[in-house]
């Protein structure tokens, strides 16, 4: 290679040094469909890559997908709001930890008729009993995520069964899809607050029952273990985790509403969630 031809080559390497250096360091983040539905990643990631330059690649499903993914290595950070599968989750090594961020709660909702009766009712198995006894159009998640799976804990504690029942539809959809599916049946679901006011002015469809304690729905976030996959990038996205629970990311997490109304709430915050 002649002299100049060596100059040319290092430059050219220089550049696309420079050129790699400058763009956004990139991580991948299976979440529930409610963080994205609803509006908050596109509200808080836009801040923390300012804040840090680290972009931030959001895969949208729901908890139990999302928490699949992670056990495949196939996403550097997890935010999802299934409890129980997130313990296990940490118990089978995949998450060095589990940090618990944010909270809002899960209300029943359903048309204005109310066939089942609910309204008012602060007994959530109590409103799905009714509803079942009722006979009344119900559309499920039916997709392994966090609110799936609180359903399905409120119909175990009610003693019902309802997979085969005419009245029970399993929609294998998100909680926006199955919200307008609800709203077109003139049926009940079970949605978290946050998913149901973001799209409230779409919907033929009202709260109904709330206000139980059984229907608190937390949020976690969890750091891909890099001692089972050593290709996670588990320094940037533990800075995620740090920025979303940091004084910065509850102001963020605090300042995000849709029709002027607060969607989550970050762990400490002592608002009522209704408001």
């Amino acid at each position: 290679m002649s002299a100049k031809a060596a100059v040319v080559a290092t430059a050219l390497a220089l550049m696309a040094g420079a050129s790699t250096a400058a763009e956004p360091r990139t991580i991948k983040m299976a979440t529930t469909t409610s963080t994205e539905n609803s509006g908050l990643l596109a509200y808080l990631l836009p801040q923390f890559t300012k804040a840090t330059g680290i972009g931030i690649h959001v895969i949208a499903v729901g908890s139990g997908a999302a928490l699949k993914l992670g056990e495949n290595g196939d996403v550097d950070v997890v935010l999802s709001h299934s409890p129980a599968a997130e313990r296990e989750f940490v118990a089978k090594g995949y998450t060095r930890e589990r940090r618990e961020v944010m909270y809002n709660d899960f209300v029943v909702v359903g048309p204005k008729s109310d066939t089942a009766g609910i309204a008012g009712q602060t007994n959530a198995v109590a409103a799905f009993k009714r509803i079942a006894d009722a006979g009344a159009a119900f559309v499920s998640r039916g997709d392994d995520s966090g609110t799936h799976a609180k359903e399905k804990d409120l119909w175990k504690t009610a003693g019902i069964a309802p997979r085969g029942n005419g009245w029970y539809i399993e929609a294998g959809q998100g909680m926006e899809a199955v919200l307008v599916m609800a709203s077109e049946k003139g049926a009940y679901t079970l949605t978290d607050r946050g998913s149901y006011i973001a799209v409230e002015n779409k919907l033929q469809l009202s709260i109904l029952s709330e206000g139980d304690p059984a229907l608190f729905n937390l949020y976690a976030v969890m750091v891909v273990s890099p001692d089972k996959y050593p290709k996670v990038k588990a320094t940037e996205a533990g800075k995620f985790v740090d920025w979303l629970t940091s004084d910065a990311g509850r102001q963020a997490i605090s300042g995000f509403r849709k029709n002027g109304r607060q969607l989550f709430f970050p762990l400490g915050n002592k608002a009522a969630i209704g408001n």
